[in-house]
C-alpha cells in the first residue's frame, strides 16, 4: 500500500480535541492524508517545526499573499471609516449652523435631533460588532498542505501496515478451517 506524504491541516471542535502524536498533549489540529485512510492529531507548535514537517511551498506563498490582502482590507476600512467619522462631523456643524439660523423651530430641531443621535447611536453600535467580527482571530492562518519528514512519514507507513496485518490475523483466527484438523487414527 502506497500512501502519498501530502497531509492536509484541519481544525476539530474544542470537544472532540485529542492527544498530540508527538507529545501527547490535547490538540485540536489534525493533519489528515487527501484520500481520509490516515490522520492523526498533532500540535500548531509541531507543525512549525522544520524537523517535523515541511509545509508546501505554493500554499506558503498563497497564505503570505491572503495575509498581506487582509492587512490592506482592515487599513481600507479604517480610512473608510474615518471617512465617515469626518463627514458626519461636517454634517454635525451644518446642523449646529442650522440651529443658530432656526432658533423659532426649536421643538422640531430637537425631535429631529433625538432622532438622528438614535440612529448615529444604532450606527455606532452596528460598526462596533462589525469590527469585533474582524478583530477575530481566524483559524485558517498559515498553510494547510504539508508534508512529513522521511522517518515520521515511514512511522506512519509502519503503523498503517501493523494495523493490516493484524487485521489479516484477526480474520485468520477466527475462520475455523485455518487451523490443522483433529488426528483421526489410533495410535
Amino acid at each position: 500500500m502506497s500512501l502519498p506524504n501530502i497531509w492536509y491541516h484541519r481544525r476539530v471542535a474544542e470537544g472532540s480535541a485529542k492527544a498530540c502524536w508527538i507529545c501527547y498533549k490535547p490538540s485540536t489540529t489534525v493533519l489528515i492524508t487527501p484520500d481520509n485512510k490516515d490522520f492523526f492529531y498533532i500540535c500548531v507548535g509541531h507543525l512549525k517545526d522544520r524537523g517535523f514537517c515541511i509545509a508546501d511551498e505554493d500554499e506558503v506563498a498563497a497564505t503570505a499573499a491572503r495575509k498581506r490582502k487582509e492587512e490592506l482590507d482592515r487599513e481600507i476600512e479604517k480610512v473608510k471609516q474615518e471617512y465617515e467619522e469626518k463627514q458626519k462631523r461636517r454634517k454635525e456643524k451644518r446642523k449646529e449652523k442650522e440651529k443658530e439660523k432656526e432658533k423659532d423651530k426649536e421643538k422640531d430641531s430637537k425631535k429631529a435631533d433625538e432622532d438622528e443621535d438614535t440612529k448615529d447611536e444604532k450606527d455606532k453600535d452596528d460598526k462596533e460588532k462589525l469590527s469585533k467580527v474582524k478583530d477575530q482571530p481566524k483559524t485558517d492562518e498559515g498553510p494547510r498542505v504539508y508534508s512529513l519528514q522521511k522517518n515520521f512519514y515511514q512511522m506512519r507507513l509502519d503503523r498503517i501496515r501493523n494495523a493490516e496485518i493484524a487485521k489479516r490475523n484477526r480474520e485468520r483466527l477466527r475462520n475455523p478451517t485455518n487451523f490443522p484438523s483433529v488426528p483421526s487414527g489410533d495410535l
